[in-house]
């Protein structure tokens, strides 16, 4: 964990900062190792300071390693006061205004907080070899969820019996969901983010299937549409547009390429085949230690992927009152391509 600190400290000569102060918890958790719901840290080219409570003291010393730990006892925004000086960076992205304001009547004379948000997000974006092993194994124990449920069949069942079993499978299996599991069938399937209902999965629906696992504290994303039956001509045309699209827009992923560009890739094959309207949201994001993360791939989207960066592809078409499909898997991004960690099978599936 220390070379993430690193990392930070070296950053921060760019904004001629001397310290930076990280209290977003998923950031601390990046940079220490600490899972705890209290806790912040002070990086600067020779600090590495870890600070929590009594509560979290031996929690911190067995999964924090490479940063001074210290206790405060009372006080604690005056803990973090009176360890700062200089020049110091904060995460104005998830400091409230009344907090910051309390912190800054705490400070001593001459030190100066600096509007500093999205730092250790950036460094976030570029897995190394032990988050990656993390999310793929993440993925794996999913694809295994979605062939146990595909295997006890969806038609009759209720949405919320299909996304309610998925969840407590993937806790029997080790994990967490990382997100509440979505399943619309028919006319829900319409709704990107649909909440699963009583409503009976139906003869010849399409159902869309988005879920996803959580290990050792890394995320997976996922979606496949599956069919109860025969959809009908018009529902495979819908679904063969979606994955031609998804198709291409994997087929171009490779270092260098903006975010922007990629969407544009997918969102072409959708609006020749006459959905272009029916694909409203952007083509992906980035995963990790959240389930949604930088960059962003979408028509506004200012970023550039970079090799190591792990993405989802999800190309969709919502047709209002009648049906959606959606199909996504999650990669990482290569200097030349992608490794895509989803093992399901994408051709049109019909089960029970």
């Amino acid at each position: 964990m220390r070379g993430r600190g690193d990392r930070l400290a070296a950053a921060l000569a760019e904004r001629e900062l001397d310290l930076f102060l990280v209290t977003e918890l998923t950031n601390v958790r990046y940079l220490t190792g600490f899972t705890g719901t209290n806790g912040a840290c002070i990086c600067g080219p020779e600090t590495r300071l870890f600070l929590t409570d009594f509560r979290y003291t031996e929690r911190a010393a067995a999964e924090v390693e490479g940063w001074e730990t210290v206790t405060v006892a009372d006080d604690w925004l005056g803990g973090i006061a009176a360890r700062l000086r200089g020049r110091f960076g904060f995460e104005d992205d998830h400091v409230p205004v009344r907090l910051l304001e309390r912190l800054r009547g705490k400070l001593a004379e001459g030190v100066e907080p600096v509007a500093a948000g999205g730092m250790v997000e950036r460094l976030r974006r570029v897995k190394d070899e032990g988050e990656l092993a993390a999310i793929a194994a993440a993925s794996e124990l999913a694809d295994e969820v979605w062939r146990w449920s595909v295997e006890r069949g969806l038609g009759g069942r209720s949405e919320r019996e299909v996304a309610r079993a998925a969840e407590a499978r993937i806790r029997e299996l080790g994990g967490d969901p990382s997100f509440p599991a979505i399943v619309a069938a028919g006319p829900n399937g319409a709704l990107p983010h649909a909440e699963p209902g009583e409503r009976a999965i139906g003869e010849g629906e399409l159902v869309v299937f988005d879920m996803g696992a959580k290990l050792d504290g890394y995320c997976s994303d996922g979606t496949r549409t599956y069919a109860v039956g025969d959809p009908g001509e018009h529902a495979r045309e819908v679904y063969a547009t979606v994955l031609a699209a998804q198709q291409a827009a994997l087929g171009a992923i490779e270092a260098g390429l903006g975010g922007e560009a990629l969407d544009a890739v997918a969102r072409e094959q959708i609006e020749t085949a006459g959905y272009g309207e029916r694909f409203g949201h952007g083509l992906g994001h980035g995963v990790g230690l959240e389930v949604h993360e930088a960059p962003r791939l979408s028509p506004r989207s200012g970023d550039t992927l970079a090799a190591g960066e792990v993405v989802t592809v999800e190309p969709g078409v919502y047709l209002p009152g009648e049906l959606g499909v959606r199909i996504e898997d999650m990669v990482v991004v290569t200097d030349d391509g992608c490794r895509n960690l989803s093992s399901l099978d994408k051709r049109l599936t019909l089960v029970e």
